[in-house]
């Protein structure tokens, strides 16, 4: 059994997608619909950067969405013939529903740049922070972020694999984690270069703007049951998937969960579209499961002759 997984931010890069581009027209063509829904020369920014602009939020988030597509349309697959389920973090959920015919691909650009703007803009910069722990399960994240609230926001934001978790919330409170951690039990903790407090409670005024971004009659059930970041468990029905998108900008990550649920569900074989990041954490989770990266043309050709 195949489930299909896609990546979040972290994985977007200046030069993405330019050598798929050039070698298919497919691929060439997911980038200029994307540009045409943005209004935006938006694969010129991932070809040529510059870095700093590419990887603001609401930059980023429709380009990786779209170099995910852009993999995907290209290697011909078919999901509902191949996949048994498909996943995505954070924001890879939407490519996740993309790629499962969910959603058109110019709506699913325009729905992530209004979540890019609207999650930037529910924090002023400075205001908020998210940290990774390293060598803790997650009631260990769970014990260190209640000690480090101090009355501010402090909260698992993404449970990504046994040993690493990330804490979202107030500056401050992030900045006690990663002054503390090491004595409370974690290996070490990292500041994220990131511009706002991702997937926790400040994350509330973006909640609202994807609740009126997806009351519209945009969302059909996917062709792919999808395993879903706040529940870990898999769904065709329009209006949970709804719910769930909405609940995810606040909500914590449970992709640990996701990928155990999967391997229990009898998934053997995970394929990461569109990057490299993900690979490393199911590794983690799911040894004995195998493991392929799709990112070039050398990738997409030597996985059409396996699968």
């Amino acid at each position: 059994m195949y489930a299909f997984i896609f990546p979040g931010q972290g994985s977007q890069k200046v030069g993405m997608g330019v050598e798929l581009a050039e070698a298919s027209k497919t691929a060439a063509d997911v980038f200029g619909e994307v540009d045409e829904a943005l209004g935006q020369h938006l694969f010129k920014l991932m070809a040529e950067g510059p870095a700093d602009e590419l990887t603001m939020t609401a930059n980023a988030q429709p380009a990786i969405m779209a170099h995910s597509i852009a993999v995907l349309r290209a290697s011909g697959i078919d999901l509902a013939n191949k996949a048994s389920f498909v996943a995505g973090h954070s924001l890879g959920e939407y490519s996740a529903l993309a790629g499962a015919g969910a959603f058109e691909l110019s709506t699913t650009a325009k729905l992530l740049r209004t979540r890019g703007d609207a999650m930037q803009q529910a924090v002023p910069v400075g205001e908020g922070a998210m940290a990774a722990l390293l060598g803790v399960d997650i009631a260990k994240a769970e014990e260190i972020a209640a000690a480090c609230a101090e009355g501010e926001v402090c909260e698992v934001a993404n449970d990504n694999d046994p040993g690493q978790v990330v804490l979202s919330g107030h500056k401050g409170a992030i900045e006690r984690v990663v002054e503390r951690a090491k004595d409370m039990g974690a290996k070490r903790a990292i500041l994220l270069p990131v511009s706002a407090p991702f997937h926790c409670s400040l994350m509330k005024p973006a909640a609202d703007a994807m609740a009126v971004a997806l009351a519209d009659d945009v969302l059909v059930g996917p062709s792919v049951p999808l395993v879903a970041n706040v529940t870990a468990e898999a769904t065709q029905d329009v209006n949970t998937i709804r719910a769930q998108l909405i609940e995810q900008v606040t909500g914590r990550v449970r992709w640990r969960e996701s990928v155990a649920w999967m391997a229990d569900q009898g998934v053997t074989h995970f394929v990461e579209v569109g990057g490299k990041v993900l690979a490393g954490m199911v590794k983690k989770i799911a040894p004995d499961a195998a493991m392929t990266s799709l990112v070039t043309m050398g990738d997409l050709e030597a996985f059409a002759k396996e699968i």
